[in-house]
């Protein structure tokens, strides 16, 4: 099962949303919608696009803004994503201190693109770690510098750690540890 396939099943039973009813959002089949989950489908680009809006860590509940206000203000070299499209929800000034632009650039904006060979390695290894349902909360690894000018990650050791936001969607903080 892929990610998005896990996100959406996720989605649905925390709203009590049949798949019927998700099909008929999507226009597919009941059918469709249960290969997505199950990870033997992928849906078309537009689809993709629409699921990653729909399941996408929004942070912007009044039951978050302690988790926010927390990371924004932590000494710690810490940033927080969303789970699913790596979109930064929030950074320490301490993380944010070596970025060309501040937080507030780079906020809803997928990190992805500056991930070294090792975070694309883990991110690999999250489904058979049981990362997506309930297994491994917490991820300690290795990491190379990506050499970026703009968000620059730095060699060593970065912990991950799976998080659930209010809404249902899960959130992923990223503390470096040992710079």
């Amino acid at each position: 099962m892929n990610e998005f396939g896990r996100a959406l099943r996720r989605w649905r039973r925390l709203r009590g949303v049949k798949q019927s009813h998700a099909a008929e959002m999507f226009g597919v089949t009941q059918a469709t919608l249960s290969r997505w989950e199950r990870g033997h489908h992928h849906a078309s680009q537009e689809i993709a696009d629409k699921l990653s809006k729909l399941l996408a860590a929004p942070l912007d509940s009044a039951g978050d803004a302690g988790l926010r206000r927390l990371v924004e203000s932590s000494r710690l070299p810490v940033h927080l994503i969303c789970d699913l499209t790596h979109r930064l929800l929030a950074a320490s000034p301490a993380r944010v201190a070596d970025w060309r632009g501040s937080a507030n650039e780079f906020r809803g904006v997928s990190l992805w693109r500056f991930a070294t060979d090792e975070i694309r390695s883990a991110e690999g290894r999250l489904t058979d770690l049981g990362w997506y349902d309930a297994g491994t909360p917490s991820l300690t690894f290795r990491t190379g510098s990506n050499r970026s000018d703009f968000v620059p990650i730095v060699a060593g050791v970065l912990v991950w750690e799976r998080l659930q936001l209010s809404d249902g969607t899960t959130a992923r903080l990223v503390t470096s540890i040992g710079h």
